[in-house]
C-alpha cells in the first residue's frame, strides 16, 4: 500500500513505520522532526509539490494520523491551549481526506482521555467502547480528552462522507524507547539511575492499563487488514497502580530505594482501565508488563 504516516518520528509512529516497511508498504513520513508540517500538506493538497515536502502520491491507500502534542501528564494538565493545537491538527487532517480525497481509508488515533472521568475514580471499571456517547458527549479528560472526542466526530463524518476510519484508542502505550515524559520510560530511567529515593507522583495509587508499543502497532495493522470497524479499545484490561509498576520495576533492576510520593504532583485520574473485548476478537497483547519491563531494563 502506498501509506501516508503523520507524526512518523514519535513514539507511536516510528514503530509503524518499521513495522509498514517490514511488510513492504511504501510509506511516506511526515513529521516536524524533520522540517515537513502536515497541517501545510492538508491546506495545500492540491498534488502541487509544498516547499520542502518529497514529491508525494496524488492519493493514498491508507492514511495513518499519529500527530498530536501530547507530552504527558504535564502537558496535559499545564499546558491546556498547547494541547488545543490537535484540534487544527485533526480538522485539517479530516477535511483533506474528504475534500481532497486523500486517502481511501485512514486510522485516527484517539485516546483513553476521551472516556468520562466520572467513571475513572477509585471505584472504577474496565471501560467499554461503548461508554462514550458521541450524541451526548461526557467531561473528558482536560482539553486533550476534548480534541480526541472532537476528532471522533469528525472521523464519523468523513465515514459518513465515504472515507473508513478505523478508530482507536489507546491506553497506556509504553515501550523502551519511549520519552522521559511518560510514567513508563521516566521509571526505568530511575532505576537505571538507581535513584534514591525513587519519585513517584501523587500517592501512588492511580491505576492505569499498560499495553506494549509492539502490541498497539500489532492490533492496529490487523484491525485495517481485516476492516475491522471501530472504535476500539487498545488496552490489556490488566490494572496496575503507579506504585505496583515502581515496585515490579524496582525489583527488576535489584535495587531497594526509599519511596518518595510528590503529592502536589499532577496525578492524572484514579482509575483507567480499558475493556479488551473488541480488540481480543482480531488480536490478544502478547507483550505482558513483566516481559515490557525485562526488555526495558535489558541494556543496563
Amino acid at each position: 500500500m502506498k501509506v501516508l504516516l503523520t507524526g512518523s518520528e514519535g513514539f507511536v509512529g516510528r514503530h509503524l513505520r518499521r513495522a509498514l516497511e517490514e511488510r513492504g508498504d511504501d510509506v511516506t513520513g511526515v513529521d516536524l522532526g524533520r522540517g515537513l508540517d502536515c497541517i501545510h500538506l492538508f491546506r495545500r493538497g492540491d498534488h502541487r509539490k509544498p516547499t520542502g515536502f518529497p514529491d508525494l502520491p496524488t492519493r493514498y491507500d491508507l492514511a495513518i494520523h499519529c500527530a498530536a502534542i501530547v507530552g504527558g501528564r504535564q502537558s496535559i494538565d499545564g499546558s491546556p491551549l498547547s494541547i488545543a493545537t490537535n484540534l487544527a491538527l485533526d480538522a485539517w487532517f479530516f477535511r483533506w481526506l474528504v475534500d481532497r480525497h486523500g486517502a481511501r481509508r485512514a486510522v485516527y488515533f484517539s485516546s483513553s482521555a476521551a472516556y468520562p472521568v466520572a467513571l475513572q475514580d477509585p471505584e472504577g471499571r474496565a471501560l467499554t467502547e461503548s461508554d462514550i456517547d458521541l450524541a451526548d458527549p461526557q467531561l473528558p479528560d482536560q482539553t486533550y480528552g476534548w480534541a480526541k472526542l472532537t476528532g471522533e466526530q469528525l472521523a464519523a463524518h468523513a465515514e459518513a462522507a465515504g472515507t473508513r476510519v478505523h478508530v482507536f484508542r489507546p491506553f497506556s502505550g509504553y515501550g523502551t524507547d519511549q520519552d522521559n515524559d511518560y510514567p513508563f520510560r521516566a521509571f526505568v530511567d530511575r532505576a537505571r539511575r538507581q535513584a534514591d529515593p525513587f519519585t513517584i507522583w501523587g500517592d501512588g495509587n492511580q491505576v492505569r492499563d499498560w499495553i506494549h508499543i509492539d502490541d498497539v502497532v500489532t492490533a492496529v495493522l490487523t484491525a485495517v487488514d481485516q476492516d475491522v470497524p471501530g472504535p476500539v479499545n487498545l488496552s490489556t484490561g490488566r490494572a496496575t497502580s503507579f506504585n505496583d509498576l515502581a515496585d515490579m520495576i524496582i525489583a527488576e533492576y535489584g535495587y531497594r530505594p526509599a519511596i518518595r510520593h510528590e503529592l502536589a504532583a499532577p496525578r492524572g485520574v484514579a482509575y483507567r482501565v480499558g475493556d479488551p473485548t473488541r480488540m481480543k476478537t482480531f488480536h490478544t497483547p502478547r507483550v505482558s508488563l513483566e516481559e515490557g519491563i525485562r526488555r526495558a531494563l535489558a541494556n543496563r
